[in-house]
C-alpha cells in the first residue's frame, strides 16, 4: 500500500507538470489574426480543465499486470508491464505513462478479464478509496492455478455501491462490469438500444458510451458534435458533472422540449390530446398540410429579355411542379428548384431560336419577376407555426389532411375549443411544439449530430422519438431506457417499434437484467408486476442480498397515517436519505401527519422553503405533456463524498414524481391509491397499467430497504405470494 500511494503522489506531481506546462504557453506570436487567437486561447483553456485533479477521487482506481508486453510475441516470452488504469492519461517528464485512460485498448482487460479468458493478465488489482486517497485494494491472480480465488463478489465494489447517495450522480468507471462495458466500447457506426431494468446503471453506461466514442473518434465527433437528451432539466443537472470528471467537456446537454423549443410553450393538452398529437399518425397529417399549399399553374409564364417574350405554358409548369412532388424533397429544396426548372424551360427556347444563353443567363431568367411571381403563386413559402396553427383551429383544413386517418371524435380532440387571434397568442403545448419541429423539417431539413444518447426513452411519444432522430439521422443514437417504467399514456411498447420511429430500425437491442442498487428481495418483490406490465421482459436480478430490507405492514384505516410516521421514524434512525412515497392525492395527509409528529422533512414539488432536491434525483419524471417537476428551494450542499446532506433526511414524494430518484430507504404509502391514482385518457386499459407501473417505479427507489404500509387491499399483481407481514 505504500508503494502504491507513492506512485499515486508521483502522478499527481506529474498532472501537475502537465498542466503547468499548458497553462505556461505563450501564443502571442503564434497566430496569424485575433480569431485563430481566440480558438487557440479557448481549446488550451479546455485543456487545462480536462487536466484538473479530482479532489475526491484517485487518478487511478486500479492496475494491470500483463504476462508480456502488449503486442509483443508470446512466444518469446520476455517480461510482462504494468498500467494503472484511471479516468485520464498521466505521463512523466520523458513522456512513459504512469497512468492509463481507461478508454484505451490496454485498459480493457480491467473490465473484461476473468479466470476463463484472462487476456494474457497476470493480475488485476482493484483499489479502494476515502477522499481521494488509497484505502484498499483487491487482487485478482487471474492466470496462476495456485493464486487465490477470484473475487466474484467484490467487497469494494458492494461498498462503493452503497456509498450514501449525497450530491450529483457519480461516474462508474471504476466498477463497470464485462456486460456494461461492451455497450460502452460499442463501434460509432451503429445504433445500440439498452433495455435496463432498475438498478442495472443504464443511464451511467450511456455517458460512458459517449466519453468511449469520443475518445476513440475524436476527430469526427469534434466536427459532428455530441448530444444527451434527458427527460428534464433536474435530470440533466443531476448527471452534468459525470462527463467532465471523465474529461469530455463539450458534450451538449437538452431535453426534448429544448430540442423542439421554436415557440414558447404556455399551455397543457388534456391526456388524451397529447396522446393524440404524439400519435405517429400526425406525421403525414403533417406532411399532407404542409403540401395543401401547392397548385397546379392556371395561367403560362411569359418572361420578357430585351425585345424577346418567353412563353412557357401552363401544362408544363404543371409537369415541372409534379415532377418536384414526385421526388419527395424537403418543401423549401424543391421551392428553390422550381425557378431554375422554369429558367432552364426558357433557355431550352433561347437554345432552339439560335441564342447561346449561359449559367449567367440561367440565373438571371431564375430571378425575373415573372418566374417569382409564379413559383408565389405555385409554391408558397410555408411557416412552421402559422400551419399547425390553422391544423388546431380551422376544423375543415383539418379534416381535409386527416381523412382517413383520424377520425372525427380524434379531430375534436386535438382542435383548440377556442381558437386563439393568432399563432404569437396562442398557449402552445408541449405536444404543439414537436408538431412545429416535425413541419420544420419537411420545409427544411434539420441538422444531424455525429451521436446522440437519449434517456428514459420509454416515456416518449413516437413524435417525439422522430424530433429527436432527426438530430442523428446521418450518425448514431445510444437509446436508454425500461419498458416497465413507462407512466405515460402514450409510453413505448415495444423497443423495435420506438427505433422504428426514431429512424433506426436496424439497432442492436441489449438488455441489462442484473441490478447492482436495489437489493434482491426489493426487486423480486416489484418484479411480480412485470407481467400485467411489461409482459415478455425478462425478470431484473440483483447483485446485492440484504436480508430484512423489505418489510410490509397492513394496518386498518384509522391506523394508516400514525403507522406511516413510525414507519419513517424507524428508517429515520439508519443511516442515511429517506423518501416517503404515496399517491399524489395522498400528499397533503401524510405531510400533516409528519407536520403533527415534528418530523422535519422536505416535499418534493411544493414551495415550501424547507423543501429540498432528495439525494439522487436520476429522472423526476415530467408530468404528461409538460416539462419536468418544480422542486422547491436548493439542492442541499455536499462536501465530500459520503458526508451527510444539510437539511431534512426525509423527503416527501409524490407517486408522479419518484422515477428515477434514490433513497437509502423508502417507505411507500397505501400502493392501490397509487395504481388508482391516474387520470382516465381515451386508451384501453391505460389508467391501471400507468398506475401499475407508477407502482413499479416507487417499489424499486430503494437502495438499503423498503417499508410498504397499507389499509386497503394490495392490487392482484402484487399480491400473489405475499411474504408473512412484518411487525
Amino acid at each position: 500500500m505504500r508503494r502504491e500511494r507513492e506512485h499515486l503522489a508521483a502522478s499527481r506531481a506529474a498532472l501537475r507538470a502537465m498542466r503547468a506546462e499548458i497553462e505556461a504557453l505563450d501564443i502571442s506570436d503564434t497566430t496569424a489574426n485575433w480569431v485563430s487567437a481566440l480558438v487557440l486561447e479557448r481549446e488550451i483553456g479546455d485543456r487545462i480543465k480536462a487536466l484538473a485533479d479530482l479532489a475526491h477521487a484517485p487518478l487511478f482506481f486500479g492496475r494491470l499486470d500483463y504476462l508480456h508486453a502488449p503486442g509483443a510475441d508470446k512466444a518469446e516470452g520476455g517480461e510482462g508491464e504494468r498500467f494503472y488504469i484511471g479516468r485520464r492519461h498521466v505521463h512523466d517528464a520523458d513522456g512513459d505513462p504512469m497512468v492509463i485512460d481507461w478508454r484505451a485498448p490496454v485498459s480493457q482487460p480491467f473490465y473484461r478479464a476473468s479466470k476463463k479468458d484472462p487476456m494474457d493478465v497476470a493480475l488485476r488489482r482493484r483499489f479502494g478509496c476515502t477522499g481521494g486517497d488509497l484505502t484498499a485494494y483487491e487482487d485478482e491472480h487471474l492466470t496462476d492455478p495456485a493464486g487465490a480465488e477470484m473475487v466474484t463478489r467484490s467487497k469494494l465494489l458492494r461498498t462503493e455501491i452503497e456509498r450514501p447517495r449525497v450530491g450529483p450522480m457519480r461516474d462508474i468507471v471504476a466498477t463497470i462490469q464485462p456486460e456494461q462495458d461492451e455497450i460502452v466500447r460499442a463501434g460509432l457506426s451503429g445504433t445500440v438500444c439498452v433495455q435496463g431494468a432498475p438498478g442495472t446503471g443504464k443511464t451511467a453506461v450511456g455517458l460512458h458510451r459517449v466519453a468511449y466514442l469520443l475518445y476513440a473518434h475524436r476527430e469526427r465527433l469534434a466536427r459532428t458534435g455530441t448530444l444527451v437528451v434527458g427527460p428534464n432539466r433536474s435530470f440533466l443537472h443531476y448527471i452534468e458533472q459525470v462527463l467532465p470528471a471523465l474529461g469530455e467537456l463539450e458534450v451538449r446537454q437538452a431535453t426534448v422540449d429544448d430540442l423542439v423549443a421554436r415557440v414558447e410553450v404556455r399551455g397543457r393538452d388534456t391526456p388524451g390530446a397529447a396522446a393524440l398529437k404524439g400519435d405517429a399518425r400526425m406525421a403525414e397529417v403533417l406532411r399532407r398540410a404542409v403540401r395543401s399549399g401547392v397548385s397546379m399553374p392556371a395561367e403560362p409564364c411569359v418572361v420578357v429579355r430585351g425585345s424577346r417574350r418567353w412563353r412557357i405554358p401552363a401544362y408544363e409548369l404543371e409537369e415541372l411542379v409534379r415532377q418536384l412532388l414526385a421526388r419527395d424533397i424537403r418543401y423549401e429544396a424543391a421551392r428553390a428548384a422550381l425557378p431554375q426548372r422554369i429558367a432552364h424551360a426558357v433557355l431550352v427556347r433561347m437554345e432552339a431560336a439560335g441564342e447561346a444563353p449561359d449559367d449567367r443567363v440561367q440565373g438571371a431568367v431564375a430571378r425575373n419577376p415573372a418566374v417569382k411571381a409564379t413559383v408565389k403563386a405555385v409554391w408558397p413559402q410555408v411557416d412552421p407555426a402559422k400551419l399547425v396553427f390553422r391544423l388546431l383551429s380551422d376544423p375543415g383544413f383539418l379534416a381535409e389532411q386527416a381523412e382517413g386517418l383520424l377520425t372525427e371524435g380524434e379531430q375534436r380532440e386535438i382542435l383548440w375549443p377556442k381558437p386563439p387571434r393568432g399563432p404569437k397568442s396562442a398557449k402552445w403545448s408541449a405536444a404543439d411544439a414537436v408538431l412545429i419541429d416535425e413541419v420544420a423539417d419537411l420545409v427544411e431539413r434539420t441538422p444531424s449530430l455525429g451521436h446522440v444518447v437519449l434517456d428514459e426513452a420509454q416515456d416518449l411519444s413516437p413524435m417525439q422519438y422522430r424530433a429527436v432522430g432527426r438530430r442523428c439521422s446521418t450518425g448514431s443514437a445510444t437509446v436508454l431506457g425500461d419498458l416497465a417504467q413507462g407512466t405515460t399514456p402514450w409510453a413505448t411498447a415495444s423497443w423495435p417499434e420506438a427505433l422504428a420511429h426514431l429512424g433506426k430500425p436496424d439497432a442492436r437491442i441489449e438488455e441489462l437484467t442484473a441490478g447492482f442498487r436495489v437489493p434482491r428481495e426489493v426487486i423480486a418483490y416489484a418484479s411480480r408486476l412485470l407481467p400485467a406490465i411489461a409482459p415478455g421482459l425478462v425478470e431484473a436480478t440483483s447483485v446485492r442480498e440484504a436480508p430484512g430490507s423489505l418489510r410490509i405492514h397492513e394496518v386498518g384505516v384509522e391506523e394508516l397515517e400514525a403507522a406511516v410516521v413510525a414507519a419513517c421514524r424507524e428508517a429515520l434512525t439508519h443511516e442515511g436519505s429517506v423518501g416517503l412515497i404515496g399517491a399524489d392525492s395522498r400528499i397533503p395527509a401524510l405531510a400533516r401527519a409528519l407536520s403533527g409528529a415534528g418530523i422535519a422533512h422536505a416535499e418534493l414539488g411544493t414551495e415550501s422553503p424547507a423543501a429540498r432536491v432528495p439525494s439522487a434525483p436520476e429522472q423526476p419524471e415530467a408530468p404528461e405533456g409538460e416539462g419536468g417537476p418544480e422542486i422547491a428551494g436548493k439542492p442541499a450542499a455536499s462536501g465530500a463524498e459520503g458526508e451527510e446532506a444539510a437539511g431534512p433526511r426525509l423527503t416527501l414524494v409524490p407517486a408522479s414524481l419518484a422515477k428515477g430518484l434514490e433513497y437509502d430507504h423508502v417507505v411507500l404509502d397505501e400502493p392501490a391509491a397509487v395504481v388508482n391514482g391516474e387520470p382516465p385518457v381515451p386508451l384501453p386499459e391505460a389508467p391501471q397499467r400507468t398506475g401499475l407501473r407508477r407502482l413499479y417505479v416507487a417499489l424499486t427507489r430503494a437502495v438499503s430497504g423498503l417499508t410498504v404500509v397499507h389499509a386497503a387491499p394490495l392490487p392482484g399483481e402484487l399480491a400473489s405470494r405475499e411474504p408473512e407481514p412484518v411487525c
